[in-house]
Formats: structure tokens, C-alpha cells, sequence
């Protein structure tokens, strides 16, 4: 059983969620607003935290940043409107473990709940696509990349990994560490984004008793405890600008220092960081220290999106349908042509995170062994519609990309209820049906 808070404005789905869990054996916490959540989390410990994007007083922007500042490590679930979905996946890329669209299919949120309860709630890397889950792919994109990989291993560079959230980034550090000389010693990875200002120092270098409230006893720092071996800093920018310079020192020196106390202590550390926007527009903004980062970039690698991996995308998507099938019991083994062209050409925001859980949500949602496209998300089905190229001036066709998302956004509206749709639109069903032909809406 794990105490689940849920931050719903809404009295009804939210006394829902409360059946819904407890139900399923959960003891789920119910405050209306942002306001009372900080008071909650101030004064209790839950093991998830289910978040309405859209909240009276804030969104959940407001409670991912208090939770990052205060050092929780409870894993967040956003909730939001198939609308909001851009916004869910930004949400992500701020420390969310995943977010669910409404109206939400109950099987979809257990599935996400136990998968959330399933991590570990330390503050070690956010949930990024793992190294078990991965394939290389085939295209030139992918040969580049390992072959960046292949050259730098071997080395004790100090390496940059850039590239969108999702991309695989801690797979690719994993990667460096494996084929390097260092494999049979510690990898360890921290989330920097996810640790307060306070808490940050103490992570990295340790700290002795008393060193400040809270410092029961000693604590090793993560320097140490990856001694001969890689640490791993995603989304170093994060880092406040005296870690900074604590870590610069520790790099320069090859010795940290734990907080409170005089002993210094030596360490052979490689270091690999990773980040999702380039540093130097950090350091031109007085954020990020120069020298600080010309340490650390002795090398770097750059991760491209899944929109730039064309020839990969299908490779990708076959090998999560595996995993997911094995993981569900499900036995998926065709998709729906519409189905395959959605996958195909939708633009993936959330690179391959997002991909790995819209199949293992499209798996969860199919009975039979053929995907249908009322196993993927409507935010889906809306984003891929057909826009005009910028700058295009043809009237006609700007027209009827807007009737064409018009319709298909009533479609949803009324959960595909035609009858109710044409009545909305304003036009008889043969209409509307000559125009779903048309435009090859499903």
C-alpha cells in the first residue's frame, strides 16, 4: 500500500481517484490546490504524488519546483488535458516521472502507478530510457555516434553529453563507461536538477556530523563512493555557483573535501556530464562558470533527437513492442496502417522516453495482436495533422487544414459520437462523413 497525494481541482474526478485507490489497496491524500500541497508536503511523506497540471492557484510547474527545491524524491504522475500534452512532456524534462491525458483509462494509471512505485525514490538520475531497454539502430546518425563513443572510452577525457530530454543520454554514458578501462568499478549517476542547493554539496563531497541541521552522522559523498570508477552529472547546469566551484576545485585537485570538516581526501573520478541545452549560453549569462565547463568539455557528444533518426524510428518502435509484450502479456505483433503512419511521422517531443511509453501504453490498450489507432493518444492524433508549410499563402489549403483539425477535435470532443459531432459543427452526418473521407479521418 503507498500514501498517494493527489492535487485535483476538480471535487469529482478527484473523489474518482480516491475510489480508484483505494480500491487497488492505495491510501490516497486529497488537497484541491497548490497552496495546501506545500502544506502537506511539508508535514507528511508520500510515495507519488498525482498532479493536475492546471491548478487554481499555480500548475504543476509550481509543485515540481518546490519538490526539487525541498530535496523530496517522491515520483510525480502529471495529469492534463490531451491539449496541454507539449506542456505534460516539458514537465518531464523538469524531473516528472510521466504524465497521463484526460479523460484517463484506468488501466493506463494503474499501470503508470506501479510503475512509478516501482523506483527507487532516491535521487540518482531521472527516468531516462535504460540501458536494457536500448538498441543501437542502423542509420548513418547512429554509426556517427558510437563511433564518438568507440573513440572516446578507452580515455580518461572528461566528456559532454548534449542533447533533448529523453534521448538516452545516461545510456550513453553507460555506454563510455563500459568500454573504458574503469568498467570494473563504480558508475554512478545524479540527477543535479533534481537536488536543492543545500543538499548538492553534501551529495557530491560528503559531509561529517553537525555540519548543519539535519547532519545526523557522516555521509559519504558520491565522489567518493565512485572512486576508480565514472559519476555521471545529468543536467550539471543546475548547479549552484558555489558547487561549482567546489567542483571545479575537486577536478583541478583530485581531492574533495567534505563539508564540515578539514580532511581532504583524494579521488580518481572520470567525470561525464550531461546537459539539455549548451553551456555556453549558460556562460554567457553569468550562470554557468567558463573554466568550470572548458574542464569538463574535453570531449563531447551529441545525441540527436528521434525526428532526426528517420531510419532508426521503426527499429525502435518493433523492439518496444517486444519489451512491452513481455512485460504486459500482451501479444502485439501487427499495427494498423493508420497506426504505423502515426508512429511514423509524429515528431516525438519526448524522443525515445516518450516513444517507449506511448507503445507500452498502445500494448497495454490492444486485446488482440493488431495495434488500432484507439490505442494512442489523441493529443497524437491531433498533433500530426496536416498544416501548411510556413510562409505558405494557399488560402484553400490553409482552409482546410483548419476544417480538418475542426473536425477531428470535435471527433474527440464527443468521443467519437458523429451523430453529436455534425450536431456541434453544424452539418448533417453525410456531410460530416464525406468530409471524414476526404480528409482520411478514421
Amino acid at each position: 500500500m503507498a500514501k498517494i497525494l493527489i492535487i485535483e481541482d476538480d471535487l469529482t474526478f478527484s473523489q474518482l481517484l480516491e475510489g480508484f485507490l483505494k480500491k487497488h489497496g492505495h491510501e490516497p491524500v486529497i488537497v484541491h490546490d497548490v497552496k495546501n500541497a506545500f502544506k502537506l508536503l511539508s508535514q507528511d511523506e508520500f510515495q507519488l504524488l498525482l498532479i493536475d497540471y492546471r491548478l487554481p492557484d499555480g500548475n504543476g510547474f509550481d509543485i515540481l519546483a518546490h519538490v526539487r527545491e525541498k530535496g523530496l524524491h517522491s515520483p510525480i504522475v502529471i495529469m492534463t488535458s490531451f491539449n496541454d500534452v507539449r506542456t505534460a512532456v516539458k514537465s518531464i524534462q523538469l524531473g516528472a516521472m510521466d504524465y497521463i491525458t484526460k479523460p484517463v483509462n484506468p488501466d493506463e494509471l494503474l499501470m503508470i502507478i506501479n510503475s512509478a512505485l516501482d523506483k527507487k525514490e532516491i535521487p540518482d538520475t531521472k527516468d531516462t530510457v535504460e540501458h536494457t531497454d536500448f538498441i543501437k539502430g542502423k542509420s548513418a546518425t547512429a554509426d556517427k555516434l558510437y563511433a564518438h563513443i568507440d573513440l572516446v572510452a578507452p580515455t580518461d577525457m572528461s566528456v559532454i553529453i548534449q542533447g533533448e530530454s529523453g534521448t538516452g543520454k545516461e545510456y550513453a554514458a553507460r555506454t563510455v563507461h563500459t568500454q573504458s578501462k574503469r568498467n570494473g568499478k563504480p558508475f554512478i549517476a545524479i540527477d543535479c536538477g533534481a537536488l536543492s542547493k543545500d543538499l548538492a554539496a553534501s551529495e557530491l563531497f560528503g559531509h561529517v556530523k553537525g555540519a548543519f541541521t539535519g547532519a545526523v552522522n557522516d555521509k559519504k559523498g558520491q565522489f567518493e563512493a565512485a572512486d576508480g570508477g565514472t559519476l555521471f552529472l545529468d543536467e550539471v547546469g543546475n548547479l549552484s555557483y558555489e558547487v561549482q566551484v567546489k567542483l571545479l576545485r575537486a577536478l583541478q585537485e583530485r581531492v574533495i573535501q567534505p563539508l564540515g570538516s578539514n580532511k581532504r581526501i583524494p579521488v580518481d573520478v572520470r567525470i561525464i556530464t550531461a546537459t539539455n541545452d549548451d553551456l555556453l549560453n549558460s556562460i554567457q549569462q553569468g550562470e554557468f562558470r567558463e573554466d568550470l565547463y572548458h574542464r569538463l568539455n574535453e570531449f563531447k557528444i551529441l545525441l540527436p533527437a528521434l525526428r532526426e533518426r528517420d531510419k532508426d524510428l521503426e527499429l525502435f518502435i518493433e523492439h518496444f513492442i517486444k519489451l512491452s509484450n513481455t512485460e504486459l502479456d500482451r501479444n502485439v505483433k501487427h499495427l494498423a496502417p493508420a497506426v504505423k503512419s502515426l508512429l511514423l511521422n509524429y515528431d516525438w517531443p519526448g524522443n525515445l522516453r516518450e516513444l517507449k511509453n506511448v507503445i507500452k501504453r498502445m500494448v497495454l490498450l490492444t486485446p488482440g495482436d493488431t495495434a488500432e489507432m484507439e490505442s494512442l493518444p489523441d493529443e497524437m492524433i491531433l498533433a500530426i495533422k496536416q498544416t501548411p508549410k510556413p510562409g505558405g499563402s494557399d488560402l484553400k489549403a490553409i482552409n482546410e487544414s483548419n476544417e480538418k483539425t475542426l473536425i477531428m477535435e470535435t471527433l474527440i470532443k464527443v468521443k467519437y459520437n458523429k451523430s453529436k459531432a455534425a450536431k456541434l459543427l453544424n452539418i448533417d452526418r453525410k456531410t460530416l462523413y464525406s468530409k471524414m473521407e476526404r480528409y482520411e479521418i478514421e
